[in-house]
């Protein structure tokens, strides 16, 4: 049975009320429903995979445009979410979309000369590394989907998805890239805090202008010297970057182990990776600034936004 992503739109229900029927039918057919690009990937996951639930999700099959993909992993468009009420950008929701995949298919793939493929798919595997590539060249979405399912390989889709290829950077289950091709993977770590003005210049040049190559999409947890007792997630995708607050020092748990310093998966396109590196190291406090406290670091000029938090007590 075929959702098609018009009806998903408008009523996200219809998702659940359909498995539902499917559940309880005796000859157990299959449901594939066709997502529209507004609707999160993680939220289609959480829908089918509850661990009581009679429905299983055992493939996500994601089709991008071959030709118009780095476009689309920078682009600032915003795409209404389903209700029509809140909307997301089009570079996170496609990347969302990629990071969780089982199987990624490039449309259109014959539009586009062989080393530029190469160089897409090289992308996909580092965004997706447990992800199936394959390349179709028609413009028939609907037909690529189809050969994609006669090659599926199930999977077991959990709440908690690691799949994500910077999760696997960070856990040390993916192997970091230092070599001459266009894409390359960083993991970057590094105990010390970053100082807020150094690291706001470092984004402005490597991130936001981009500096012989772009960064298409970083990830992971970091600290600013200025606000020392928080944890805070770093999420980056194209043009955009997002820190924000995800623990504050004495609220976790007790079995909860938190980031001290910096741990950030890094995947570029044509970037000076070393030149990245060491400016991000020059970020960092010095061993003089180090050493001035936490009291010394509450003064530097910080220009990011602000962050509501207390400790829990």
């Amino acid at each position: 049975m075929l959702l098609p992503a018009g009806k998903v739109q408008a009523d996200v229900g219809l998702i659940d009320r359909t498995a539902d029927l499917l559940a309880r039918s005796t000859d157990g057919p299959g449901l594939v429903v066709e997502l529209p690009l507004g609707m999160p990937a993680m939220e289609a996951i959480g829908l089918f995979a509850e661990s009581d639930g009679a429905t299983r999700l055992s493939d996500m099959v994601c089709v991008v445009d071959a030709a118009h993909l780095l476009a689309d992993l920078d682009s600032p468009d915003l795409v209404p979410l389903p209700g029509g009420e809140d909307y997301a950008r089009r570079a996170d929701l496609v990347v969302q979309q990629i990071e969780h995949a089982s199987q990624v298919v490039l449309a259109r793939a014959s539009a586009l000369a062989e080393d530029r493929l190469l160089v897409l798919e090289a992308l996909v595997g580092a965004l997706s590394p447990q992800a199936a590539i394959r390349r179709t060249s028609g413009e028939d979405g609907d037909a690529a989907v189809v050969e994609a399912l006669r090659h599926r390989r199930p999977t077991l889709y959990r709440q908690e998805q690691t799949r994500a290829g910077w999760v696997g950077v960070i856990n040390g289950e993916v192997a970091p890239t230092d070599g001459p091709a266009p894409v390359e993977v960083l993991h970057y770590e590094q105990l010390r805090p970053f100082h807020p003005g150094r690291l706001h210049a470092v984004l402005e040049t490597f991130f936001a202008r981009g500096s012989g190559g772009s960064i298409v999409r970083s990830a992971g947890f970091c600290r600013l010297a200025s606000r020392p007792h928080v944890l805070a997630r770093w999420d980056q995708v194209g043009r955009s970057l997002v820190l924000e607050p995800l623990a504050v020092d004495g609220s976790a748990d007790a079995d909860q182990v938190l980031s001290f310093g910096q741990d950030l998966a890094i995947v570029s396109v044509g970037m000076d990776a070393r030149r990245l590196v060491s400016a991000l190291d020059e970020a960092v406090l010095d061993d003089q600034e180090l050493t001035a406290g936490p009291a010394a670091w509450s003064q530097y000029a910080d220009p990011f936004p602000r962050w509501n938090v207390a400790p829990d007590r």
